[in-house]
């Protein structure tokens, strides 16, 4: 009997190798490069630095895509039945946890000290945190129609880039920094959840998209037609049409949009991200590229201790911070992604073996911890009885 082969999403894997390597040489080629060599009228630079900034956008969509896509693909277990939404909380806390983890210094935490930008959020705490909120839109619209939660994800978008001009200005000082952290830049974060939440919701609707048409035929000719016309759209369309909606309607707020209109038009750069690796998906076949895609987190969280420092403050940064010149920041930024990714498939190589050792130390340190308290209870019970009996109390 004839049985329909289960659709690869071997786009993704590329999609991700492709945004994690764009990072991994946009932060150290940002982090290192002289400002004398950062001029805007330089071609090369001024190429360099647009494409810097789509990496971004591609990763946060990216993210809402494929976790989206396969919590909503067991169709048999809703809810808290389904192993996505416990996999998904426990993901999105590993990554707010990490997030904060790689900013701790250890030599402050020595002396009692927790530095500011241990507070600043970056990209892990704000996929970490798309994570619970796409969960949460899943869980409230389980009983709804079908429709529902794809409308509510496109919403999210559409209503986050489109008053970013407003929400952007405040200044959040009535929260805590910890929180008001995730909602401004004033205290250094480098993304905030508001509008970066936009990519990652639109990722979760494409994700809807996605599997709701996943058994049609030609899903991929439809999907990546879809991609370029919707990625030129807004890519050229979208400032043309918010001047024009200001001019019939004269509301401030389309042309506030107008005039920096960055989240609709990178908008536009995903969706041409997206359709270019679904037409070469059978054509970029290495193994080795897509495994890069499947190791993200490990990649990140290397590159930030190589680069940054993390716990120590010894990095490359504290060494060469804007110092360095295009000859040495080109060849350094590709040997710096290329020892990066030899480092994660090394780690990753070796992780099941730390993993299983882990797991006996913590199986060992449960079982010490059990007899311990065992132990304790019984001192306690004897020095109560020496107490009573040295007193002559005695019981009623």
């Amino acid at each position: 009997m004839y049985m329909k082969q289960p659709i690869r999403l071997y786009f993704i894997d590329l999609i991700r190798a492709y945004a994690i390597c764009m990072m991994l040489q946009g932060h150290f080629t940002d982090s290192l490069l002289g400002y004398d060599f950062r001029d805007s009228n330089n071609i090369f630079y001024s190429i360099w630095l647009y494409n810097r900034g789509i990496t971004a956008p591609v990763f946060f969509t990216v993210s809402g895509f494929i976790f989206t896509y396969l919590l909503i693909k067991d169709k048999a277990h809703l809810g808290w039945d389904n192993i996505r939404v416990r996999k998904g909380i426990k993901r999105g806390l590993m990554l707010l946890g990490i997030g904060y983890a790689l900013r701790m210094n250890i030599g402050g935490l020595l002396i009692g000290e927790i530095y500011d930008g241990f507070y600043m959020i970056d990209v892990l705490q704000c996929i970490g945190l798309s994570l619970l909120l796409i969960i949460t839109v899943y869980m409230l619209t389980l009983k709804a129609k079908s429709w529902i939660m794809p409308s509510i994800l496109l919403f999210f978008t559409l209503f986050l880039f489109a008053f970013e001009p407003i929400y952007s200005q405040q200044s959040f000082d009535f929260l805590p920094k910890a929180i008001a952290n995730y909602f401004t830049k004033r205290n250094g974060s480098v993304f905030t959840i508001f509008p970066w939440f936009g990519y990652a919701a639109f990722g979760a609707f494409l994700g809807y998209v996605f599997n709701y048409f996943k058994e049609h035929k030609h899903i991929y000719t439809y999907a990546i037609s879809t991609a370029f016309i919707g990625g030129i759209a807004f890519l050229f369309g979208s400032s043309p049409l918010f001047w024009k909606l200001y001019e019939v309607t004269n509301f401030d707020i389309f042309k506030l949009i107008h005039d920096n209109n960055y989240l609709f038009a990178r908008l536009g750069n995903v969706l041409l991200i997206f359709g270019i690796f679904m037409l070469l998906q059978n054509v970029i076949t290495s193994r080795k590229f897509r495994e890069i895609g499947q190791n993200t987190l490990s990649i990140y969280v290397i590159h930030f201790m190589l680069l940054y420092g993390s716990f120590t403050g010894i990095g490359l940064y504290k060494f060469f911070n804007h110092q360095l010149a295009p000859i040495i920041v080109v060849p350094g930024a590709m040997a710096f992604v290329m020892v990066t990714v030899f480092l994660s498939f090394k780690y990753n190589l070796y992780k099941p073996d730390l993993d299983a050792k882990l797991a006996i130390v913590k199986q060992e340190v449960q079982v010490r911890s059990i007899d311990a308290l065992h132990i304790t209870v019984d001192l306690a019970i004897r020095l109560k009885n020496k107490i009573v009996a040295l007193f002559g109390w005695k019981k009623y």
